[in-house]
């Protein structure tokens, strides 16, 4: 009885000071339960995009957070799905979101048209673009110069679409010598197995197994690589907005440490970071398809042999020079000095960016 009557003053009490505006920790509410309520209202709210739906490739991310990587630099990141690298520029640039997975090439474009909102890549950890052309073996389409007077599928904020021009130029045809058809992402395959159209673009880490599962394995398919075709382009950034960079700078450094924390360990077990991502995807994930796209992703984007000369997330500054100016001049814009397109200044030293030393297979 006495205890009950007790338990009754102490919640009238807490009422009290809570009617006068005082901050009080209920004596009811264990230690660890005030703790765990204090860091999450702590920690700074951090939007990402990773410019399509969330894939087996963003494995690292989701490691990332699912191991507190990122709750540790005092971040609470949180993920939404793109719509595309270009849909990605414009919605960090808004501040939708303050960190965006996207083209750093497309941006040249952007800036160029936005000055007064100019984004900044911080890192790169596709050190190989996955920009493709597509087509079917039995079209007999076997170079990408036959692609001249055909019919070319995409989604309109498609990143390769959007560097449709350089590769153009790069290959020997004229750059207005296909016809564009635009068309939902998730329509893109299904229209080229129907044959409304003669190729498609995109990432082949999207191309190849979405059409492998519409039964068209690999060995049935033409892939131009643009990184095969004459550009020897980077992948997919991490980018901010600039001012955002100005203003936060140790909210930048602290998302790159946990990123690379967690893309190294899903390196070292890409089967560990691939039921994370399956998990973090929910029910609609189909574990096959992911598993090829973390397979190819792995071969092609993240463990070339440039890597480890660079550390994860970094460039070779004469290589990014010489695209930038590939790009910039078939965009017709002033080429801009590679500073203001990369800043690698935020990440960690490469001695704590390197490839892990052992490697399991995706199996």
């Amino acid at each position: 009885m006495k205890q009950r009557w007790l338990k009754h003053v102490l919640l009238l009490s807490v009422a009290s000071l809570s009617l006068w505006g005082l901050e009080v920790s209920s004596p009811l509410v264990s230690q660890p339960q005030q703790l765990a309520q204090a860091q999450s209202t702590t920690r700074k709210a951090i939007k990402v995009n990773p410019s399509w739906l969330l894939q087996g490739d963003n494995a690292g991310l989701i490691m990332g957070i699912e191991k507190g990587f990122f709750a540790s630099e005092g971040l609470d990141v949180t993920w939404e799905r793109g719509f595309g690298s270009a849909d990605t520029l414009a919605k960090v640039a808004s501040g939708q979101f303050q960190f965006g997975f996207g083209d750093m090439y497309s941006m040249i474009e952007f800036n160029h048209k936005n000055p007064n909102d100019r984004l900044i890549a911080v890192a790169v950890p596709y050190n190989k673009a996955p920009f493709s052309i597509v087509t079917l073996r039995k079209s007999n389409i076997v170079s990408p110069k036959l692609l001249k007077g055909k019919k070319i599928g995409a989604p309109a904020g498609d990143a390769p679409r959007r560097l449709w021009r350089p590769f153009a130029a790069s290959i020997g045809i004229p750059a207005n010598s296909v016809e564009w058809l635009t068309m939902e992402p998730r329509l893109r395959e299904t229209f080229l197995v129907k044959g409304d159209v003669d190729a498609i673009s995109g990432f082949s880490t999207t191309i190849i197994p979405s059409l492998n599962k519409l039964g068209i394995p690999p060995k049935d398919l033409n892939v131009f690589y643009y990184t095969e075709h004459g550009l020897n382009l980077y992948g997919n950034a991490i980018i901010v907005k600039e001012s955002f960079l100005r203003q936060n700078p140790q909210v930048v450094r602290g998302f790159l440490r946990a990123y690379i924390k967690g893309q190294q360990e899903m390196l070292k077990d890409p089967n560990t970071g691939l039921e994370s991502v399956l998990k973090a995807g929910g029910a609609l994930m189909d574990k096959e398809v992911e598993k090829f796209r973390l397979r190819l992703a792995l071969q092609r984007l993240f463990l070339t042999p440039e890597v480890p000369k660079v550390g994860i997330g970094g460039v070779d500054l004469k290589r990014l020079e010489l695209t930038i100016k590939d790009v910039a001049e078939d965009f017709g814009v002033p080429t801009p000095p590679v500073n203001q397109i990369f800043n690698g200044s935020f990440m960690p030293p490469i001695s704590q960016r390197k490839l892990p030393s052992s490697l399991k297979p995706l199996i």
